[in-house]
């Protein structure tokens, strides 16, 4: 028997390596949020000088644009990164055992006649500077790590659409600043015809003041527009940034505004629904969650850590024993929980404001955007026609000679103001939405839908 116990306890001292080369307690998720890192992953797999970018079109609509943003942006592929560090943070927290094992080994020298093996002590357990933490400790810390995991996972799909809308507004920016190109060429020519008009009537008798008056409206309106198109190249250079493309090689100039998109659902549902899958709000929902664990965490401090040990000292005597290592500084682990409450309550304070700011947020952005849409539509159904028909008008008193040149100019800045501001507000409609989809954390396309069951977005903190 006793030859038996030596072998066992030998083969356990030899395989105790093996045996103990670690495990992970993960929590249960954890396999869905590495499922969701991989899946959001696939376009940075590849390192960042083997990638091939999509090109642009001639012509590239918005979609093309984004597309391709997406895919270039530094910050975007940064937080994809910050979410897998946090993700394999898990498998760092839920690791267990704790503590590297710890192998000793002592000879002792003696005048007796004994087997060298007798006189050899081999001790195996847990490295001696830190403690064998209880399993439960370990899973609790997991959990903490999954909450933070998920969180970073959340604030990953924000700075996306964060992105997005940055990217969206430049485009619909660049586009206004063409189609504002485009009505001043039409306003220059337009001078320029009332210039040759005034000429002529000088050289019938006509006043000379007319005619130096539309010299200098054409002049100043050759300026402006100038001064139109070196802004729109700086505009493109800025965007061709966002685009991973040379500075000097913008994307083609838009030959019109972008058609507006549909905005599905109603108000009502829009504002109810919007909201709750922000992914900010998302994100601080996971970090209260992962507050909670914490806190359970630092109250698991109290439980005693066991450090089981074994030696063997040849064939002479073998022993197996733990050493328990009790807590005693109860009030540097009050501190500790009191310190993880206080975070708590500070986390939930700041989801509870940031949930309020965000639906404050998105319904002054919705409000905005159908204020537009009605300006839109008022200066184009019902503005424009008027103010071309005074143009015409007055085009043909001048001519006549039975209205002054600066009634004329007066109806052409009436046009191309009422252009301007059907290009600024369908642009402004555009923008607005670019926000609400920022704000609500999905695309137009589904921005009224519901989240499909099984989410891992947890419900909104409302802890007061």
């Amino acid at each position: 028997m006793p030859r038996l116990t030596t072998k066992l306890l030998r083969r356990a001292i030899v395989l105790a390596p093996l045996v103990l080369t670690g495990c992970v307690l993960r929590p249960a998720g954890t396999d869905q949020e590495i499922a969701r890192l991989d899946t959001a992953g696939a376009p940075y797999r590849a390192p960042v000088e083997h990638r091939a970018l999509p090109d642009l079109p001639p012509q590239p609509t918005w979609r093309d644009v984004l597309r391709r943003a997406l895919l270039a942006n530094g910050d975007l592929e940064a937080a994809y990164f910050e979410w897998a560090a946090a993700v394999h943070r898990i498998d760092v927290a839920g690791a267990w055992p704790t503590t590297n094992l710890s192998l000793g080994f002592e000879y002792m020298f003696s005048a007796d006649r004994m087997k060298s093996w007798d006189r050899t002590t081999i001790t195996a357990g847990p490295d001696a500077m830190a403690n064998l933490a209880l399993p439960v400790k370990t899973v609790q810390a997991g959990r903490v790590a999954l909450e933070r995991a998920r969180a970073a996972g959340e604030r990953f799909a924000a700075r996306k659409f964060d992105v997005q809308k940055r990217v969206l507004q430049a485009w619909l920016d660049y586009a206004m600043l063409a189609e504002q190109v485009r009505i001043q060429r039409d306003n220059v020519a337009l001078l320029k015809l009332i210039s040759d008009t005034a000429a002529d009537r000088v050289r019938a008798g006509g006043p000379q003041q007319d005619l130096l008056k539309s010299q200098i409206e054409h002049r100043l309106a050759e300026n402006e527009l100038t001064q139109m198109e070196a802004e729109r190249a700086a505009m493109g250079a800025m965007l061709a940034g966002m685009l991973a493309l040379p500075p000097t090689s913008p994307p083609a100039i838009p030959a019109a505004l972008p058609d507006p998109r549909p905005l599905p659902a109603d108000d009502a549902r829009l504002i109810a629904a919007a909201v709750d899958a922000n992914p900010e709000l998302a994100a601080l929902a996971r970090d209260v969650a992962a507050g909670r664990n914490a806190l359970e965490l630092a109250r698991l401090q109290y439980l005693p850590d066991v450090n089981p040990i074994a030696a063997a000292t040849g064939s002479v005597s073998q022993a197996v024993g733990a050493m328990i290592s009790v807590p005693i500084n109860h009030r540097m682990i009050r501190a500790s929980v009191e310190e993880n409450r206080a975070m708590l309550r500070a986390t939930q304070a700041m989801a509870r404001q940031t949930r309020s700011d965000r639906a404050a947020s998105f319904v002054a952005a919705l409000y905005a955007l159908r204020a537009a849409e009605h300006h839109a539509a008022l200066y184009r159904d019902t503005v424009l026609p008027k103010a071309e028909q005074a143009l015409a008008s007055s085009r043909q008193a001048y001519a006549a000679g039975q209205v002054s040149f600066v009634e004329l100019i007066d109806s052409q800045r009436t046009l191309l103001d009422v252009r301007l501001l059907i290009a600024q507000a369908r642009t402004e409609r555009e923008k607005r939405l670019a926000e609400l989809e920022a704000l609500a954390g999905v695309d137009v396309e589904t921005l009224g839908s519901v989240p499909p069951e099984g989410a891992t977005r947890p419900a909104p903190d409302r802890t007061q």
